[in-house]
């Protein structure tokens, strides 16, 4: 079981003394996170590592998930896309029965005894609206790109917010005008699990064995849920692109979520668009393939995220941290990670992608002195330290209200 001091090589004995210290002002608390799923997707991820490490500190956290039908999940994925920006209209039915799902699960989850509870993203959004007004302090932790959310959308959803007592957003274009404390807080990565943990040559080949993935030629690598917002189709279009002057292989990685019934029309579509082509592998990965991704992200040349909305794309960190010259869309939280020539590149159309695949793959030891440089990036702001440190900073101010400046 990985323990807080197992983090102390990578960020230092002070780091980990100014966390035991902030850990102490919330000693004994009663926390509880609630999302939709406890597989696949960043949220899960983060939750997996975090309660543990709050709960070694003292903290009494626990993790709950909601329960929902198939219509129920596929009105939450339309609510997701709508909140970044699609058009989607909604009927009062739907609607109804997102409300009717949330009232249901309030009544089967023990909330009320909690000192805060934290609600994850907008599936369980209206848990709030069906609990007294105790002395529960109340969180949103909003996690997708609600910088252009559907405005009839929003105004439906914000009666729910403000009922919050603090909101938490991953970068300042998604915060919102609301009558209660925003705070910022990105998402990270744990270094020491098996997604992120160093590998060496033996063990990535036995791992990727069975996916009979040749490396005869450079390895292009986009992982990701099989979302039309990650615009998997647009990725095979630069690669396509690409292979007109550099002779290369293109993987695209993913799997799909309990909570996202989109991900297996998604999948189709990527798969009938790459059919034929031998230098283009779809890999369908199961639940807890992580050590896979890992692998991947390990042997790929370049790595891209083609994101066209994006929270935060903890898939970018995770090939910056293992040292790859990353590629991804100018939106979202990836725009905070990738900076031009220093930490990766950013880019705005297919061509443009197409453009900076070539350039890395022409240049490897310009992409090697970005991977560098990104790995520092990672190790300074978008580990699962820095977050814990985060919300231990804010349980404490939880505690004091109205307060300007805080001594701790």
């Amino acid at each position: 079981m990985v323990t807080l001091k197992d983090y102390q090589d990578i960020i230092g004995k002070k780091n980990i003394n100014q966390i035991k210290s902030l850990a102490l002002l919330s000693k004994g608390k009663k926390v509880v996170m609630v999302n939709s799923t406890k597989d696949g997707g960043g949220v899960s991820e983060i939750l997996h590592r975090l309660v543990p490490l709050l709960n070694e500190l003292g903290i009494d956290c626990s993790w709950k998930v909601i329960e929902g039908d198939e219509d129920f999940f596929n009105i939450t994925k339309n609510i997701h896309n709508a909140l970044q920006g699609d058009k989607i209209s909604f009927s009062n039915e739907g609607f109804s029965q997102y409300l009717k799902i949330n009232k249901r699960n309030a009544k089967n989850l023990d909330l009320d005894n909690a000192d805060i509870v934290i609600i994850h993203d907008p599936q369980p959004l209206p848990l709030r609206n069906y609990h007294s007004g105790n002395k529960t302090k109340w969180v949103w932790r909003c996690h997708i790109d609600m910088s252009k959310p559907d405005l009839t959308l929003w105004k439906f959803l914000q009666k729910y917010v403000m009922k919050y007592d603090c909101s938490i957003f991953s970068i300042s274009k998604f915060s919102k005008s609301l009558p209660h404390p925003q705070y910022l807080i990105a998402p990270s990565i744990d270094p020491l699990s098996d997604k992120n943990r160093e590998l060496d040559e033996n063990e990535i080949k036995e791992v990727l064995k069975p996916f009979n993935i040749n490396k005869d030629k450079p390895v292009i690598l986009q992982v990701s849920r099989f979302d039309r917002f990650k615009d998997p189709i647009g990725v095979i279009d630069a690669f396509r692109l690409v292979k007109k002057e550099v002779d290369c292989r293109l993987i695209l990685a993913g799997g799909l979520a309990s909570d996202d019934p989109e991900g297996k029309i998604v999948f189709k579509e990527v798969k009938k668009e790459a059919a034929g082509d031998p230098d283009i592998d779809i890999l369908l990965l199961k639940p807890k393939s992580d050590i896979v991704i890992n692998a991947l992200q390990r042997i790929a040349d370049v790595v891209i995220q083609k994101s066209i909305k994006e929270g935060f794309g903890l898939v970018v960190t995770e090939a910056m941290w293992k040292e790859k010259a990353v590629i991804g869309g100018d939106v979202g939280g990836i725009t905070i990670q990738l900076y031009n020539h220093r930490t990766g590149f950013l880019v705005n159309s297919i061509e443009g992608a197409a453009y900076r695949i070539r350039y890395l793959l022409n240049r490897p030891e310009i992409a090697h002195k970005i991977g560098q440089q990104a790995r520092n990036f990672v190790t300074q702001n978008f580990l699962i330290t820095r977050h814990l440190r985060d919300y231990l900073t804010l349980f404490y101010i939880l505690d004091n209200p109205g307060q300007n400046i805080i001594y701790i």
